[in-house]
């Protein structure tokens, strides 16, 4: 998403609601806010701070005390979990319809890891019911942890033992569909809905599989099924944006190209538009390729609104200025021609497609704009205000920005965007543009941000965050 740049004020974020999750110290925010952590350590200037298996860092200028022993609320979420709210399959519990006992788990799950071993001990032993059981159980576990590219190998051999099991098919669809692979997934969504019909689960997996395809009128006709099965208030929320999308894009036309499926309102877009529309995309794809190394395996929807109804179809807070959502959709009230403005929000959002294949959807949210603003290409247009802000210890920490950005006010939402351009062109300066999508491969293979940032740039979140405070004092002055 783009934004429009605004005035700004350092205490915008003081007074924000954002906040992480973990389990037994708690941190107590000037602003009112809490974080919980596993463990926390003060070096000084900072308190760094552990959620699972990630470290993070936060000026003790925002710090008012810490305590020990707490318990995080129910509703909180990690920062991880805040990155997948928007794109991740509603929670479904599938029917148990593969021997599934705590004896076979032990076994291939120990210490929180999976046994290979066992695994293999399974597949040797004939039993091919035991074996798909064992090797989905693997794959539950890889995929819970966002561990997809190994979820997905686990799966697929669960599927060669069981191949029309409707719990290993909803899985897997799910995970597909996750990584960016929408039409893939449909085949086995509609395999797991043919084993168990009246499946609300099923019905829910392929629905979203449809969705993501861009056949929305079947997304809506599945997913009423599965709400006359079974009420579920989360289904019933995807029922209604897919119900906007279908009435906003009743009566749009469509244009296809080598990469793109356009739709567009016939009234309000000229054939002009239309083709310099479709040639801007065309270009700015065989850039990013260029840049970062790899293409999008399928057609990548565009929607063109008018002004009201983008946001009568996104929901998307009054700053935004497009969206990218698994579909490109863009505002064009007003517009005759393809003005450099359009063209950069083009490009932004376009770049977020190719950010998605690269990270197979983990990408962090300030990484993910970061990028989009770089390649678009955008510079920094607040860099004294942000080197003021870290040198007074005021900055937003990176982890508070994994998630979404939809939550922000417009001063905290255009402190965010910037903030996330200067780190990355911090990284792509200080080390190199090709190191960004090498931390977007990593994100891809299953590590968490901080993993990936010390395997390509030798820094974790605290290391970054100091050295970007130093780059902006040298770049920007006091």
């Amino acid at each position: 998403m783009r934004i429009s740049v605004i005035c700004l004020s350092m205490w915008a974020f003081l007074s924000s609601g954002i906040c992480p999750h973990a389990f037994s110290e708690v941190i107590h925010l000037k602003n009112g806010r809490t974080i919980w952590a596993d463990h926390v350590r003060d070096t000084g200037t900072h308190l760094e701070y552990e959620v699972g298996e990630s470290a993070y860092a936060i000026p003790k200028s925002l710090v008012d005390h810490v305590d020990s022993g707490g318990v995080a609320p129910g509703g909180a979420a990690t920062a991880g979990e805040n990155a997948k709210q928007l794109r991740d399959l509603p929670e479904f519990a599938p029917a148990v319809n593969l021997r599934n006992d705590s004896t076979l788990t032990g076994r291939i799950i120990r210490e929180d890891h999976v046994d290979g071993d066992a695994l293999t001990a399974l597949e040797q032993s004939g039993d091919s019911a035991s074996a798909a059981a064992g090797f989905f159980i693997a794959g539950k576990h890889e995929m819970d942890r966002g561990n997809f590219v190994q979820a997905r190998t686990y799966l697929e051999s669960a599927l060669r033992f069981e191949s029309d099991n409707p719990t290993v098919l909803n899985y897997y669809a799910a995970l597909l569909v996750r990584t960016g692979n929408a039409s893939e997934a449909l085949p086995y969504a509609q395999r797991a809905v043919r084993a168990a019909p009246d499946s609300p689960d099923a019905l829910t997996v392929l629905g979203y599989a449809q969705f993501a395809a861009d056949r929305t009128q079947d997304a809506i006709a599945t997913w009423k099924h599965s709400l006359a099965v079974r009420p579920d208030p989360v289904v019933q929320k995807y029922l209604e944006k897919a119900q906007r999308d279908a009435t906003a894009e009743a009566d749009f036309s469509q244009h296809e190209s080598s990469h793109f499926t356009l739709k567009y309102e016939g009234q309000q877009t000229s054939d002009v538009l239309r083709s310099q529309l479709v040639a801007t995309l065309e270009s700015e794809y065989d850039d990013l390729v260029r840049t970062l190394g790899i293409a999008p395996r399928h057609s990548i929807a565009v929607v063109l609104y008018t002004e009201q109804s983008f946001f009568d179809v996104t929901l998307a807070p009054s700053w935004s200025g497009a969206v990218f959502d698994g579909k490109l959709r863009v505002p064009i009230s007003g517009l005759t021609s393809v003005t450099p403005e359009l063209a950069r929000v083009l490009k932004h959002e376009l770049a977020h497609s190719f950010i998605s294949q690269l990270s197979n959807g983990r990408c962090p949210q300030w990484l993910n704009e970061g990028i989009a603003q770089a390649v678009e290409p955008k510079p920094v247009t607040q860099g004294q205000l942000l080197a003021s802000l870290f040198r007074t210890q005021h900055e937003i920490p990176l982890n508070f920005l994994e998630g979404s950005f939809m939550q922000f006010n417009n001063v905290q939402a255009t402190v965010a965007y910037e903030e996330s351009l200067a780190a990355v062109q911090f990284i792509a300066e200080t080390y190199s543009m090709s190191d960004l999508p090498r931390i977007l491969e990593r994100l891809g293979q299953g590590s968490s941000t901080e993993t990936a940032l010390r395997a390509t740039i030798h820094s974790d979140y605290g290391q970054l965050e100091a050295d970007l405070g130093k780059y902006l004092t040298s770049r920007y002055g006091n």
